[in-house]
């Protein structure tokens, strides 16, 4: 599927890399937590990490009603959001091609204000990305705690990808070189996992972690 490639989207360098896949953005958006989000304001480009979830066709996205970017975003201001998970190290046998196995996204476009039910529908999604299982147990956002918050789409219309995986790819020089043809290159993978969740203070004595989080450190733990 390659609706989304238009002259802005297109890969120009290492464009044997590209991909325009569009499961291959569903697989990353839904594995990724972070967004780097960025819009132009006053001739002066701002860019901020963002926690970030797919819905549908969208990309989701909240912050303070106090954020400039959040009330330009939710304004329609044109954006650009970037999404990547590494996924390993390369070693190869020359600094220049020693690099990184990636995966990466880049989305362009106008983003659009949630509103009422359709606004809490994308905080839950948000929720079950960042906190899978979480929403089901805590107390539910207050009018207050709305009126503070923004929450916008970005559409996933215009946007291309960029897929880095395995060995090092070395000068053929080095490989028939000593020393550096004997010494050791590779990947090494990387991997996102989550550790033993740790208490707060006012957990009443005797009180469990909930399954899901000892249940989702198992499931990172073992991707």
């Amino acid at each position: 599927m390659v609706d989304s490639l238009t002259d802005r989207t297109r890969v120009r360098r290492l464009s044997d890399k590209a991909s325009y896949e569009r499961s291959a953005l569903d697989q990353l958006l839904d594995e990724a937590l972070v967004a780097h989000v960025g819009i132009v304001d006053t001739d002066q480009p701002f860019v901020l990490p963002m926690g970030c979830a797919r819905r549908g066709d969208d990309v989701i996205l909240h912050g303070s009603s106090g954020s400039r970017l959040m009330r330009r975003l939710a304004d329609g201001a044109a954006a650009c959001a970037t999404v990547t998970v590494l996924d390993g190290l390369v070693y190869a046998r020359s600094a220049f091609e020693s690099s990184m196995n990636y995966r990466s996204a880049l989305i362009l476009g106008c983003a659009r204000g949630l509103h009422g039910d359709d606004e809490l529908d994308a905080l839950r999604t948000l929720s079950d990305q960042l906190l899978p299982g979480r929403w089901d147990d805590i107390r539910p956002p207050t009018t207050k705690e709305r009126a503070a918050t923004i929450t916008v789409a970005l559409p996933l219309e215009e946007w291309s990808m960029k897929v880095s995986t395995g060995a090092p790819e070395d000068d053929p020089d080095d490989l028939d070189t000593e020393p550096w043809r004997s010494i050791w290159a590779g990947h090494v993978p990387v991997h996102l996992a989550r550790s033993n969740p740790i208490a707060d203070d006012h957990v009443p004595t005797g009180v469990a972690a909930p399954s899901y989080l000892t249940h989702h450190r198992s499931r990172s733990a073992n991707h």
